[in-house]
């Protein structure tokens, strides 16, 4: 018997289903009613897996249902399918198209199922998140505020500038609570701030956007994160190698936590100046402290070991 795929495009009012290889094809609402009718028909198939499209944030509530109900469910990157779409001449463009898409794509590519965020996981990473947005919104404030040629308009700024400090250290409470709260969370911050340039923000901010940590090999989590380089060469030409894709917001607190440990924790410390000595870029070396990093926390999580000098 076929594997059976299903594909969901999702918008703001309805999803797009379509199950591979049948070709069955049908509309449901997005809404509590919907999902009931989609899980009710799903459930008896035996699929080997259900797709949903990131959609900013509409995708969450559907991705989390289909998982409630022990459906596989994953969420898929926008970019490669289209990219796939096109591999396959498709450019039309509409929502039950991209529904087989999806389902096609998923068929080919067999990304590995994992468990989805729970609620409580989901709250803390949108916590995380809105954290980031009130810093970019101060750091943008406060430089307006320098370049305000009056001083009437310095102290709107001024102004500005304490609602979001307040703001801030309210989510800093916020976010706190949630993970001192938990006593699952509360060993796991623990564990990674034992490490010399980790501290309470990096933590936190990993254990939101990065729950994966300790239960996949070094490769698989370097990769998740964006960490893992990725070569360029034909026949006999060799080109540079480069880092991307994976999760951006984990990948940019690595990189600040790689910063603060190539000075202040002694076994980074070594690999980043050994690297430099080696004639390394200075960027390329904080990359590679970063990967080490997350190496080093994805170990201590895994064997729930702290960290140790040696």
């Amino acid at each position: 018997m076929d594997a059976i795929f299903v594909g969901i495009d999702v918008s703001k009012s309805t999803l797009d289903v379509h199950i591979h290889p049948s070709a069955e094809a049908f509309c449901v609402p997005r809404n509590a009613e919907g999902l009931d009718a989609l899980i009710a028909k799903l459930a008896p198939l035996g699929i080997h897996a259900v797709a949903v499209e990131a959609t900013g944030g509409f995708e969450t509530v559907v991705a989390a249902s289909l998982g409630g109900a022990g459906l596989p469910a994953i969420v898929v990157n926008p970019a490669q399918v289209r990219a796939f779409a096109q591999a396959l001449g498709k450019r039309a463009k509409t929502d039950p198209i991209d529904a087989a898409v999806i389902a096609r794509f998923v068929e080919a590519t067999k990304p590995e199922i994992r468990p989805l965020p729970d609620e409580a996981t989901r709250l803390l990473a949108e916590l995380v998140a809105r954290r980031r947005q009130v810093i970019q919104m101060l750091v943008s404030e406060r430089q307006h505020e320098r370049q305000l040629p009056t001083r009437h308009l310095k102290k709107s700024a001024a102004r500005v500038i304490r609602v979001l400090e307040k703001e801030l250290s309210q989510l800093d409470t916020d976010i706190d609570d949630s993970v001192r709260g938990s006593p699952v969370w509360r060993e796991k911050e623990d564990l990674l701030q034992s490490v010399p340039g980790v501290g309470p923000v990096t933590a936190r901010s990993l254990l939101a956007e990065l729950p994966e940590l300790g239960t996949l090999s070094r490769r698989e989590i370097a990769s998740l994160a964006g960490l893992a380089p990725w070569t360029r060469q034909s026949g006999k030409w060799r080109g540079k190698s480069f880092t991307g894709g994976g999760r951006a917001a984990p990948r940019t607190t690595l990189f600040m936590a790689a910063m603060v440990g190539a000075r202040c924790n002694p076994a980074l410390k070594t690999f980043h100046q050994r690297l430099i000595a080696a004639g390394k870029p200075k960027l390329v070396a904080l990359i590679a402290v970063a990967r080490k990093l997350l190496t080093i926390l994805n170990a201590i999580l895994r064997d729930r070991q702290p960290w140790q000098a040696t």
